[in-house]
């Protein structure tokens, strides 16, 4: 320390334990405050310069990026916000590293003959993976009509999210769902999603939010039935303007199998295993609800 108390570069690198270039790199970047200049020109450093400097060490051990560090230096209360913004970067990393984790091991314990074609599945999808494909995938059979508020709602019940630790069945089914939805031989007509209702006039916005209510009915109980059923109907027969009558309930088994496609039928095979446990399945509440159509169609026709 020199007569005036104050420090060298080289001081100040010793006492913080770190390299006179380190010290020069925070000093050009403004972000070590000068208490003053030596009369050759050299910088000084007091206290405040320590103290600054550790806190820059501590920021940086948490591998905050400099221009972070910087915000954090220049406001206080930014430093939440860049907590915050790096805990989502980790969080997205570890997720990613679980994905790659489940993925090597798929390809580690399959048969050597369908490790070539896992690899080809796997290599298709980024990690962590997004949902982009199968939200457009659903898109293409929504009626242009639908509410903005009620596509979103759908997309959020049909597309499930990707498990943050899959197992690697999860990801062999998640790679088999994304080649299915980006195959370009899904907008053909034998394999496009084929709409609730055929071609006609009828009320779409009336038809989901109905159906909506009818899934919130049957998830809720371990019997498809009754309340559950007749919402499932009603949302048809309004939409459709009908009234709901046997004879109507027999033309809607018709309906409802013309509209079990071969992809949405393999989507949903596919993606019920990626949902969490106790999310509702909507593939799997509309099949249950079609069943207990036909069941109760059958018997009264008996």
């Amino acid at each position: 320390m020199s007569s005036d108390g104050l420090w060298s570069i080289g001081d100040l690198a010793e006492r913080a334990g770190v390299t006179v270039k380190t010290v020069r790199f925070y000093s050009d970047r403004g972000l070590l405050p000068e208490a003053g200049r030596s009369s050759g020109g050299h910088r000084r450093y007091g206290p405040e310069a320590l103290d600054r400097l550790r806190l820059i060490r501590s920021l940086r051990a948490l591998d905050l990026p400099v221009p972070e560090v910087e915000r954090v230096l220049d406001r206080d209360e930014a430093l939440e916000e860049v907590v915050t913004g790096q805990l989502r970067e980790v969080d997205s990393r570890l997720t990613a590293l679980r994905w790659r984790e489940a993925s090597l091991r798929l390809l580690k314990d399959c048969p050597s003959e369908e490790r070539a074609e896992r690899l080809r599945l796997v290599g298709a999808v980024v990690m962590p993976p997004d949902t982009a494909a199968l939200a457009r995938f659903w898109r293409r059979t929504l009626p242009v009509r639908l509410p903005a508020r009620t596509v979103s709602r759908v997309l959020d019940s049909v597309v499930p999210r990707p498990p943050r630790d899959p197992s690697p069945a999860q990801v062999l089914a998640f790679a088999r769902l994304h080649e299915l939805v980006t195959d370009p031989r899904v907008d053909r007509p034998e394999f496009r999603p084929a709409p609730p209702l055929p071609d006609g006039e009828y009320r779409p916005a009336v038809l989901y939010e109905g159906l909506a209510e009818a899934y919130a009915l049957a998830a809720s109980s371990a019997v498809v039935r009754g309340e559950a059923l007749d919402c499932f109907v009603a949302a048809y027969a309004q939409a459709l303007g009908a009234p709901d009558t046997l004879v109507f309930r027999r033309r809607l088994l018709g309906l409802l199998a013309r509209t079990d496609g071969p992809a949405i039928h393999r989507y949903w095979k596919l993606a019920t295993g990626l949902f969490a446990p106790g999310e509702p399945v909507l593939g799997a509440l509309h099949h249950h609800l079609s069943v207990a159509l036909r069941a109760e169609v059958e018997s009264r026709a008996g």
